[in-house]
């Protein structure tokens, strides 16, 4: 057995996944991180140590033409090879404008949740490295963000709905490669499925790499990765060099902080009183120092959203504002929301979404 699928069965012991008997969306974009995942899986089942029934699923962005069109067939190809199950769609229409790197993200994970939902997974999962999370450490770090943002990612969490507009997406992804007959989706609502990240804590982009070469597959590579105009490829090219030159292990020193950072919010989230119901009482809150009161601001926000995703410090000090504040009805806006005064209490409410 290769060395990169010892580690990955290893891992996926300590996330005490299921073996068998279950289905398991993998997002494959076409490059090492996400197609030296879905090689392992194929050689752990080929070794009888998982019994999963894997599908690959890809959404082509349709973003750089006729690159995006060979990524789709690489990957369609790739699992033909393999006999794997794919699933696939076009973006489309998606909207453009505003962040492309987020909206981006938001209908991909539109898609795989789609797809996952619709064959009844357990799980879907993604190829995100230990230079994923170094990267996602910096880029919190710039902009500001509080001790959640810069815990980074999870190596496994609950996968929420994202609601596709009617301009994203196409709402019913073709599945090839299987005798699955299309059915309708199920509706949007709260998901038992989980977003499972097994490279996350010990795969780093050079081993990804290594293992598809080893593998004698030439995985795809996505030219948008050198615009610099994207602030995560600024920081890969330009800012992590920089920082590799004081410390030739910083990938892994950021991920491990970013560990650290993790444990911290999770004892926070387990000492803190304030952050169920509807509304955070002002009563309860106004006495609680500045560090306690942001912690319980942005853990009633996580509670509230589902997420603290696009949440910046600057938000949590605008909503510490209205804790001080005299003024009753006073709002601060936040992405897809906003907190009001009213009442002796915070209120959350989300921005309705305009189809």
């Amino acid at each position: 057995m290769h060395g990169f699928a010892r580690n990955l069965i290893t891992e996926w012991r300590r996330l005490e996944m299921p073996f068998s008997g279950k289905t398991v969306v993998v997002g494959v974009s076409g490059g090492a991180d996400s197609v030296s995942l879905l090689l392992a899986l194929c050689e752990l089942k080929g070794r009888k140590k998982l019994d999963l029934r894997l599908v690959a699923a890809h959404l082509n962005h349709e973003l750089r033409g006729a690159e995006s069109d060979s990524d789709e067939e690489f990957v369609r190809a790739l699992t033909i090879e393999h006999g794997i199950e794919f699933a696939t769609a076009r973006a489309g229409n998606f909207h453009t404008e505003g962040n492309l790197e987020q909206n981006a993200r938001e209908a991909r994970y539109s898609f795989l949740t789609e797809t996952a939902t619709r064959l009844d997974a357990f799980a879907v999962l993604t190829g995100h490295t230990v230079n994923d999370q170094a990267e996602t450490f910096l880029l919190n770090l710039v902009r500001g963000s509080g001790v959640e943002g810069l815990s980074g990612m999870r190596a496994v969490r609950s996968l929420e709905f994202r609601v596709l507009s009617s301009e994203s997406a196409t709402a019913n992804p073709e599945l090839e490669n299987s005798e699955l007959s299309p059915t309708p989706l199920l509706p949007f609502s709260p998901s038992p499925m989980l977003l499972v990240r097994p490279l996350l804590t010990w795969a780093k982009r050079i081993e990804t790499e290594s293992y598809c070469r080893d593998s004698v597959v030439e995985y795809r590579y996505d030219t948008m990765n050198e615009d610099t105009a994207f602030k995560r490829v600024r920081i890969r090219k330009i800012l992590l060099p920089l920082l590799e030159d004081m410390n030739p292990k910083i990938i892994e020193t950021l991920a491990g902080t970013a560990g650290l950072m993790q444990q911290q919010c999770d004892m926070a989230d387990a000492h803190n009183i304030f952050v169920t119901g509807e509304g955070l009482m002002l009563d309860e809150i106004r006495t609680l120092s500045e560090g306690e009161l942001f912690d319980t601001i942005r853990g009633w926000l996580r509670a509230q959203r589902g997420t603290t995703r696009r949440l910046q410090l600057k938000h949590i000090e605008a909503i510490a504002r209205l804790v001080s504040s005299t003024k009753s009805g006073k709002t601060a806006e936040l992405p897809g929301g906003s907190v009001t005064k009213s009442g002796g209490r915070l209120v959350y409410a989300a921005h309705k979404v305009e189809n």
